[in-house]
């Protein structure tokens, strides 16, 4: 391998401080969207590399030109088979990455502005269909509340639906989040760039917590506990995704046979999702749910309530593995790659 220019050992840096600690410290916890970012910046390299003939030697920054990135969209889409939908959350990716590296020098910001003129490849979208008030009915009476994992996953499931918060929100809470004592009770959560919002609980939703507390956090609970635990590791861990998704996966499998509006592959992301829907169908206004949501605008909102409760599912299987296509053996090898070079292995 020939000798990395400079330049090249800079991207390299910014890749590797992006990725390991940036974005998981001030954009996300959710280690689905970290993935994402991963990926994307594997196959940018990768397209850099065995297209363009870009090696550690001549990778420079001027290789996020706008002309490559649209040149990669199309590599995507014919040479690796990827849907529009697919492209675009790779895109969405590498400008969240463009938009960092202008962060820490104002020298680099065309490359994102250039970036974000790149239009979005367009996709099919449908009437929202989410779950239906009954399938949230009978998921909801589904757990053994009278058994203490039952009772866990109940007030989970409560607190999810009630608030429309994110399953990372949830499961990254700690005890002290939560002021139910209050005139009007409410739990801080912590969204996404670590932005506060409050939102207000319901007095059944309050009581579902409180007997929760009661059972796993005893009489004074530690204000650093997470409010849902792992078993395994105990109050200062917190309960994983995995977990999350087989419980629910658990009660969508008994609850589908009483009910078809209750998805076999049920997932956390849905709950919020219905209750954007019901708030909608019940008369709030597209303003106090885009609030209620924690997004930035109100544009994002109207984004979110036109797809299908499948599209989510989709764009949650294309940040898992790429529809289960493996990347390709260019992309995996560490032979003085490209990839390998900016540390970015599978």
């Amino acid at each position: 391998m020939k000798k990395p220019n400079k330049e090249a050992v800079e991207v390299a840096k910014h890749i590797y401080v992006f990725l390991n600690e940036y974005a998981p410290t001030h954009l996300t916890g959710s280690l689905h969207t970290l993935k994402a970012y991963r990926i994307a910046l594997i196959l940018y390299m990768t397209f850099l590399e065995t297209v363009m003939g870009v090696g550690s030697e001549s990778l420079k920054f001027d290789c996020f030109f706008r002309k490559n990135i649209e040149k990669w969209i199309e590599w995507l889409l014919g040479e690796r088979n990827c849907s529009n939908a697919t492209a675009n959350i790779r895109l969405a990716s590498l400008r969240t990455f463009l938009k960092y590296l202008g962060s820490r020098d104002s020298s680099f910001l065309y490359l994102y502005q250039e970036a974000s003129l790149i239009p979005r490849k367009k996709t099919l979208r449908k009437k929202v269909d989410g779950l239906t008030k009954d399938a949230v009915k009978i998921l909801l009476e589904a757990p053994d509340a009278s058994d203490r994992i039952g009772k866990r996953d109940l007030t989970f499931m409560v607190f999810l639906y009630s608030t429309a918060a994110r399953m990372d929100e949830l499961l990254d809470m700690r005890v002290k989040q939560l002021h139910l004592g209050s005139r009007k009770p409410y739990a801080n959560i912590i969204g996404k760039g670590n932005k506060i919002r409050t939102l207000y609980l319901l007095p059944k939703t309050v009581v579902h917590i409180e007997r929760y507390l009661d059972e796993f956090h005893g009489e004074r609970p530690d204000p650093d506990a997470y409010l849902f635990y792992s078993r395994n590791v105990g109050k200062h861990g917190k309960m994983s995704q995995t977990a999350v998704d087989k419980f629910l996966k658990k009660y969508a499998t008994r609850c589908h046979t009483m009910c078809s509006d209750v998805p076999l592959n049920l997932h956390a992301h849905q709950f919020r999702h219905a209750k954007a829907s019901h708030w909608l169908e019940d008369g709030i206004n597209i303003v106090q749910i885009s609030f209620l949501l924690g997004h930035e605008n109100i544009q994002t909102t109207m984004i979110y309530m036109d797809i299908t409760t499948e599209q989510v599912a989709e764009a949650l299987a294309t940040l898992e593995d790429e529809k289960d296509q493996t990347l390709s053996p260019k992309c995996k090898k560490a032979d003085g790659s490209l990839v390998d070079f900016c540390g970015l292995k599978v």
